[in-house]
């Protein structure tokens, strides 16, 4: 495989890390883990000379990726997605549970994308790419990228916590109305709200509640933990719940709801949504 793109970069009102403005760029670097990846084997060039981690991009030069090996020709992933939202810039999706949104594995969102998402129109139209995580059993709303600058400016979105996100969970136990849960996550401090719409008397759990859920920080299975912190864990956690009411074969009840920020490039004020599953509607009425 003989693999050669160009990208002249607009001009830049500071200067930038390559590692930072390169994500997206080019279909072979497209994270920044695939990013570091090629620095490191030197395929990148810009103005001629080969970059490195430490690179700074000021504006007007010329990046250059070439990539020369065998490689057999990659599998093709059949697998349907629902589209909830759609422009030239980005789109959102439906991530069902049980799939990845990305890593190694050959079924995962990531891979499936291209041939659910319309192409982007747009001259650095980039391959379609999620700009953040669901867990694996999570189902919900999932933001993508269509261009590489739209994935560098969602990215940035995430970082600065421009984006609210708002999840609904099914819990077990009797609940505080509301409050708030702040503890430390893989050593940093996180931060979740809750707030309790519906309970439910439950033969085997006692109480299940239908709970609203606003993370303000993004550590990994946060909200899982948090919940399972304050003894009330996620219905169906396996991870994060107590032996004797773990609910097997039923999934976790945890769904990402919707996603409401401004559009980076056209200013739209966005609130996407995602409903929720049938199989929370089963359990509480009105909803």
């Amino acid at each position: 495989m003989n693999l050669s793109q160009t990208h002249i970069v607009p001009k830049q009102h500071v200067p930038i890390r390559l590692q930072d403005y390169g994500v997206g760029i080019f279909e072979a670097a497209l994270t920044k883990s695939a990013l570091k990846k090629v620095l490191k084997k030197q395929y990148i060039t810009v103005n001629g000379n080969i970059a490195t981690s430490a690179t700074y991009i000021n504006g007007g030069e010329t990046i250059c990726l070439t990539i020369t090996q065998d490689a057999p020709p990659r599998k093709s992933l059949t697998f349907k997605l629902e589209v909830l939202f759609e422009d030239d810039y980005l789109a959102a999706i439906h991530k069902p549970a049980g799939i990845l949104v990305n890593g190694n594995s050959f079924k995962t969102i990531a891979n499936a994308l291209t041939q659910n998402i319309t192409r982007s129109t747009l001259s650095d139209v980039a391959k379609p790419q999620p700009v953040h995580r669901l867990d694996f059993p999570t189902t919900g709303i999932l933001l993508v990228g269509k261009t590489s600058s739209s994935i560098r400016a969602l990215n940035t979105l995430f970082k600065n916590r421009a984006i609210k996100k708002t999840y609904y969970a099914v819990t077990i136990g009797t609940m505080e109305h509301e409050g708030f849960i702040t503890t430390t996550v893989d050593g940093k401090t996180s931060k979740s709200k809750y707030k309790v719409h519906q309970t439910i008397d439950s033969k085997r759990f006692g109480k299940l509640n239908l709970v609203q859920l606003e993370p303000f920080t993004g550590r990994r299975h946060q909200l899982r933990k948090h919940l399972f912190s304050i003894g009330n864990p996620i219905l169906g956690d396996k991870d994060y719940g107590f032996e004797n009411l773990i609910l097997k074969g039923k999934g976790l009840y945890l769904h990402a709801y919707s996603l409401q920020f401004i559009h980076p490039f056209t200013n739209e004020s966005l609130y996407l949504k995602d409903q929720l599953p049938k199989r929370f509607k089963k359990l509480f009425a009105d909803i």
